[in-house]
C-alpha cells in the first residue's frame, strides 16, 4: 500500500481529492492536515510514502528545507495553481519529486502520485522550459544567509547582530552581492530573495511579523528570470501536460 499524507488549508478542495484517492487501489490515505504544524507532527509520528502539499502561504523554502532534514524515504509532491520559477527551482534542489497542477484531470493527478512513488519525477514542460530561460547565481553560505535576512526586512545593524559580524562587513557583502546578482540596491535584492524563498502570497512571517534566521535558512543560489521572460508566477499551459522521467 502507498501511504499518502495530504496537506491543504482548503477543506472543500482536499475533501474532493480525498474522495478520489480513496477509490484508487493500492492507496492508503492518512488523516489530512490543514496547517504546517499539524503536517510536521504527522511526519514525526508516522511514515508516509508520499506527501502531497498544497502550496499555501505557509509553505516556503524554510518549510521544505525542514522537511528534507526530517524525512528519509518520503517523497514530496507540491500541489499548485501557480508557482514561481524561482521557488520551483529551489524546491527541486531540496528534493521535491513533483509539482502537480490542481487543474489537471483526476486521472493525471492519480498518475502523478503513482509515478513519483515508483521513483520518477513529475514536472510539466512549461516549468522545465522556464528553468532553461532563467539565470542562476551561486551563493556562498554567508551570502545565502544575508539574502535571507535581508528579505525579512532587517537593517544592516540587525543583520550584523544575527550573523555576529560587523556592520561594515555586512556593507561589503551587500556591495559585492549587488554586483554579483546585477541589482541596483538592497530593495531589488530583497525582492529576488523573496521570490526564491516564499510563495509571495503573504509578507514574510505570519501576517508580516519578522521571523528569526533559523526559520529561513540561507539559499545556495538565486534563480533570476531574465528581462524578456514571462513574469512570476508561472502559469501552466495545457499543451504537453506532463513530463515524467526516471530518477
Amino acid at each position: 500500500m502507498t501511504r499518502i499524507l495530504l496537506y491543504s488549508d482548503e477543506p472543500v478542495l482536499s475533501r474532493g481529492l480525498e474522495s478520489v484517492l480513496r477509490q484508487v487501489e493500492g492507496f492508503d490515505l492518512l488523516p489530512s492536515c490543514t496547517t504546517v504544524a499539524c503536517l510536521m507532527e504527522q511526519l514525526a509520528s508516522g511514515d508516509p510514502d508520499l506527501v502531497l502539499m498544497d502550496l499555501t502561504a505557509e509553505v516556503s523554502f524554510a518549510v521544505l528545507s525542514d522537511m528534507k532534514h526530517a524525512l528519509t524515504r518520503t517523497k514530496i509532491v507540491l500541489w499548485v495553481n501557480t508557482i514561481s520559477t524561482e521557488l520551483a527551482f529551489q524546491a527541486m534542489g531540496l528534493g521535491v519529486r513533483g509539482i502537480l497542477r490542481k487543474t489537471l484531470p483526476t486521472e493525471l493527478q492519480v498518475k502523478c502520485l503513482q509515478k513519483v512513488h515508483a521513483g520518477e519525477l513529475w514536472f510539466e514542460k512549461a516549468l522545465t522550459d522556464s528553468f532553461l530561460c532563467a539565470r542562476r547565481v551561486a551563493l556562498t553560505q554567508r551570502e545565502g544567509q544575508l539574502v535571507s535576512l535581508l528579505s525579512q526586512g532587517l537593517k544592516n545593524k540587525e543583520i550584523a547582530t544575527m550573523l555576529t559580524i560587523s556592520e561594515g562587513t555586512v556593507k561589503v557583502y551587500l556591495s559585492r552581492l549587488f554586483q554579483k546578482v546585477g541589482v541596483k540596491d538592497r530593495f531589488e535584492l530583497a525582492l529576488f530573495g523573496l521570490k526564491n524563498l516564499t510563495t509571495g502570497q503573504l509578507p514574510v512571517g505570519d501576517k508580516g511579523q519578522r521571523i528569526g534566521p533559523g526559520a529561513m535558512p540561507g539559499l545556495r543560489s538565486l534563480v533570476l528570470e531574465r528581462a524578456n521572460d514571462r513574469p512570476e508566477p508561472l502559469r501552466f499551459t495545457p499543451s504537453r501536460p506532463t513530463v515524467a522521467r526516471q530518477y
